[in-house]
């Protein structure tokens, strides 16, 4: 774990998924996963946000899993310093695609979250913060979004599929645990002691 929060690794979360019949990876709150095999990324959201971005003429694809901070120092800016945050979600995930072949021209997105499942935060309408920001850091990135399904009251598990593109996404309308919601929470305090050190830059 860096001082950022956020994991350097890709999810080392392997397993095979049955009903799929395939190889899958678990993507947890603050990692990232990128590959260029058939398999499918496997996800569950709450307020966080996913960004699945991938090559459409390759295949090369990945997911992330995140949320902003909360930033009380500006209350006329929503984002604010929290955004930085944000931005070091996307860039690394997109800056490892790039490593491993994809050309940013064929880039296509598809994002998913910012429910509002957590309470107790002192912003208001934290899963709409994430939404809101996704959306314009891919706009302003010019990253054509293929697909989203955003905000809402109810948790998504989301399977995604980089060589296909293909997203499917259930709404958990029935949650029997507080698993999602704890880790989000967890993931929340986790940002809140952490400091993030630099930027980092897009290549190529």
């Amino acid at each position: 774990m860096t001082e950022h929060g956020f994991e350097e690794v890709l999810s080392p979360h392997l397993y095979f998924d049955r009903e799929h019949n395939i190889e899958a990876a678990k993507i947890l709150p603050g990692e990232y996963y990128a590959t260029g095999r058939d398999m499918v990324l496997v996800t569950v959201l709450g307020s966080c946000v996913c960004a699945c971005i991938r090559d459409r003429t390759s295949g090369i694809g990945g997911m992330n899993h995140f949320m902003l901070p909360e930033s009380g120092q500006d209350r006329s800016n929503p984002l604010g310093e929290s955004a930085r945050y944000g931005t070091y979600a996307m860039e690394i995930l997109i800056n490892q695609l790039l490593k491993m072949g994809a050309k940013r021209s064929n880039f296509e997105a598809k994002v998913f979250g910012g429910a509002s499942v957590l309470r107790g935060f002192t912003v208001n309408n934290v899963g709409e913060r994430n939404a809101e920001f996704v959306q314009q850091f891919l706009k302003t990135e010019k990253i054509t979004i293929a697909a989203q399904d955003l905000l809402n009251i109810f948790p998504r598990k989301v399977y995604y599929f980089p060589a296909t593109g293909l997203v499917r996404v259930k709404n958990l309308k029935q949650v029997h645990n507080d698993t999602i919601i704890s880790r989000e929470a967890e993931y929340n305090t986790r940002l809140h002691y952490s400091k993030l050190e630099g930027d980092v830059e897009l290549f190529g």
